[in-house]
């Protein structure tokens, strides 16, 4: 790991705020489904976050049982993309087994935003994965985060799944409740962070200092690996500092929804920070 001080004298982008979005998603073995299915959530909350989410293009199809219909906000009940029908009629545009509730929608995911925009505030934490690409995963990190208030998350664009599908119905709607931006590289990423004052913190069992150790109230990245491969090296030597979540029973594997959970709520409590 490099020091602070080594880090900060690395070659870096010479603009500050530059913009490592990335061109539009092509489709990939992430976002198929039945059809097309790729496009859709389902389940009332996903469904109604998505409706309400100022930061959606506009819905492609709305469709409802006639009982859920008949519940929608007056404003829902008057789109034209809105399509009643029974529940078996829903599940055929979804894929098999998909619990619906009686509401799917047909709409494309909100703008990624640039690095710049996610860390405006200069305050407080957001969450990057790094190659963690299972949906229901990354659905309940997206919980996790809008529950502790997270400032927003950021996936590498190749290796993230689509917000849409067994994602966001996991996440509850919370996809709509948090910022996200997708970025080509998480390495130039940090160190964007780290001209704007951000800390990069990487959670590794290897750490030898616990999270509560390291984390210091200051605004902060939290950087979180696959279950198998962890954070990757390159993307480690461009964090501050390693974390680790103490494992006192002697169990030394976590789900890594349920380890950023943890980290997440280490992460929420409030911190005096040291004097200069």
């Amino acid at each position: 790991m490099s020091s602070h001080s080594e880090r900060n004298d690395r070659k870096r982008p010479s603009a500050q705020g530059r913009d490592f979005r990335s061109k539009p998603r092509k489709q990939n073995d992430f976002s198929r489904g039945q059809g097309d299915a790729k496009d859709w959530i389902w389940g009332t909350h996903a469904v109604e976050a998505a409706l309400s989410n100022p930061h959606r293009p506009a819905p492609k199809r709305l469709l409802a049982t006639p009982d859920r219909a008949k519940r929608l906000a007056p404003d829902l009940q008057k789109l034209s993309c809105l399509q009643v029908m029974e529940g078996q009629e829903i599940a055929k545009h979804l894929p098999q087994g998909a619990v619906h509730q009686g509401l799917a929608l047909k709409i494309d995911e909100p703008e990624s935003l640039s690095i710049a925009e996610l860390a405006a505030s200069g305050e407080g934490f957001l969450v990057m994965l790094d190659q963690i690409t299972d949906p229901q995963n990354i659905g309940a990190i997206f919980r996790s985060a809008a529950a502790f208030g997270a400032k927003g998350v950021i996936l590498q664009d190749r290796h993230a799944p689509a917000l849409t599908g067994v994602l966001a119905k996991t996440a509850v709607g919370a996809v709509d409740k948090v910022p996200y931006a997708r970025v080509v590289n998480l390495s130039r990423a940090l160190e964007e962070l780290a001209e704007l004052g951000w800390r990069g913190v990487a959670l590794a069992g290897e750490a030898e200092q616990t999270l509560d150790e390291v984390l210091d109230g200051g605004p902060t990245v939290l950087v979180l690996g696959s279950e198998g491969e962890g954070v990757r090296r390159l993307v480690a030597e461009h964090c501050d500092v390693l974390g680790k979540i103490p494992m006192p029973g002697g169990f030394e594997s976590l789900n890594v929804s349920a380890a950023a959970a943890i980290a997440l709520y280490e992460a929420s409590k409030p911190r005096v920070k040291a004097a200069v």
